[in-house]
């Protein structure tokens, strides 16, 4: 049965997104600006209008005058002043009560008993405004303009507003889009950058540029590429260094095989033949048997068991052992070991895994009549076991890399005796696989001294007798 896959969906991207951000920006504070200057402007205008209708109005009661028949009536040039600006001029004497629309009988009180009037009205076309000036005791002018003809410049000024606001707009959309441009183009050079450092290629270099945040990605990604490129040189040379390993026993095996295959070893020299390649077997084994316990230790079936351990007694089994191994050599083998107990909580099994690399690399280093010393100390939280030799010694810069997969074995091979290069990063990561540390130095007999120390044990109270 097979599944129907989906298609991967879109994201949208960084350049999309600033423009959209840039515009919705844009439109609210366009939207925000017409609502806060829309009530602003027409005020003005209002107020404005307000103004010019009392100039009229003071304009017009000075100005009228009365006829032969009792009529008032204004010069032709004042009222086609008040025709071209819509306004309608009224004479209301006292108590009167055909009033024109928009005044009131309040207002027309008090505009016939001597008081100026400037108020807005309500009628059946819309707000008009009012303003009245006393004639004569009892009579009142009153110029009636509608509102909407006040507040036409106010509409102008915000249709030119809104057009300003609008090329404000359009003109924010292109700075985005020219902004958010100069920003992903570094980020889509960085992104093709790691896409070539993913598929393998190396050396990639990116220019940082733009804002200091994207131009701290290609700083990244110009650090990866160089880690990148350390950390599959040294691959590589640890690869060609353990296969080199490999090599010269598997090479001594099959020639001695060959060899007596082809009854080439003499019946004397058999015995002797057979120890080599025994020995060339073990060295095999044990190489591979590193190989694989580095390659295990971060897997989930590598396990290591913690129990509490004394110290001291681990390094009393190991030390007739070893010196048998260092009288053969013929080096001498120290000890410095507690008078109390030093109880660890670690696995006893790696740990002496741990010592017996650190050993064997002494006395790969140490030479003739020199000394290996394997010591034991107790610190306020750790348990410390030390080896140290009398061989040719770290150099500074070795100390922080003496761990590390095959890098002391290509610096000194040739120099100087050297494994694998696996024991001392195999015995690194068991130290920390077990909760402790590892670390190398400068011993006092000379050479090198390494050291492991694991969590002390828990104490357990004593039973009361």
């Amino acid at each position: 049965m097979t599944e129907d896959r989906l298609p991967a969906r879109r994201r949208p991207g960084i350049l999309s997104r600033i423009v959209l951000l840039t515009t919705a920006v844009a439109i609210i504070a366009v939207l925000v600006a017409g609502l806060v200057s829309f009530p602003l402007i027409r005020g003005s205008a209002e107020r404005a209008a307000r103004v010019e209708l009392t100039r009229l109005a003071d304009l017009t009661a000075t100005t009228l005058t009365v006829d032969p028949s009792g009529q008032y009536v204004l010069p032709r040039r004042v009222a086609s002043v008040l025709d071209d600006e819509q306004v309608t001029a009224y004479v209301v004497p006292e108590g009167a009560t055909d009033l024109p629309d928009g005044l009131t009988a309040e207002d027309a009180a008090a505009l016939t008993s001597g008081s100026p009037i400037s108020t807005t009205g309500e009628t059946s076309s819309g707000s008009v405004l009012v303003v009245g000036r006393p004639l004569e005791p009892g009579v009142g002018v009153v110029l009636v303009q509608p509102l909407s003809v006040a507040g036409a410049p106010a509409g102008d000024i915000l249709a030119r507003l809104v057009l300003a606001l609008l090329i404000g707009l359009a003109i924010a959309v292109i700075v985005a889009v020219l902004a958010s441009r100069r920003i992903t183009r570094p980020l889509r050079v960085a992104a093709d950058a790691a896409n070539r450092l993913g598929g393998g290629e190396r050396g990639v270099i990116v220019t940082p540029e733009g804002p200091a945040e994207v131009a701290n990605i290609a700083e990244s990604l110009n650090r990866l590429s160089a880690a990148l490129a350390v950390s599959e040189g040294r691959q590589r040379e640890f690869l060609l260094s353990v296969s080199h390993e490999l090599r010269t026993p598997i090479t001594s095996v099959r020639g001695y095989a060959e060899a007596l295959a082809d009854g080439l070893v003499p019946a004397d020299d058999v015995q002797r033949t057979g120890a080599v390649m025994s020995a060339e077997t073990q060295r095999l084994d044990r190489l591979v048997s590193d190989l694989l316990d580095l390659a295990r230790l971060r897997a989930d079936d590598f396990r290591i068991t913690p129990v509490t351990v004394d110290l001291c007694d681990l390094v009393r089994d190991a030390i007739p052992v070893w010196a048998d191994r260092c009288e053969r050599a013929g080096v001498r083998l120290g000890s410095e070991l507690p008078d109390s107990d030093v109880m660890v909580l670690a696995d006893p099994l790696r740990l002496r895994q741990v010592l017996d690399n650190l050993a064997e690399n002494a006395l790969r280093v140490t030479p003739t009549g020199a000394l290996i010393v394997l010591a034991v100390h107790r610190h306020p939280a750790w348990g410390i076991v030390e080896v140290r030799d009398s061989g040719p010694g770290l150099a500074p810069e070795d100390l922080d890399v003496a761990f590390e997969p095959g890098v002391l074995h290509e610096r000194y091979r040739g120099v100087r005796q050297v494994g694998t290069g696996l024991g001392l990063a195999l015995v690194g990561r068991l130290a920390a696989g077990m909760g402790g540390w590892a670390r190398a130095g400068n011993a006092p007999e000379g050479g090198a001294a390494f050291a492991i120390g694991v969590p002390l044990a828990p104490a357990t109270p004593s039973a009361l007798v």
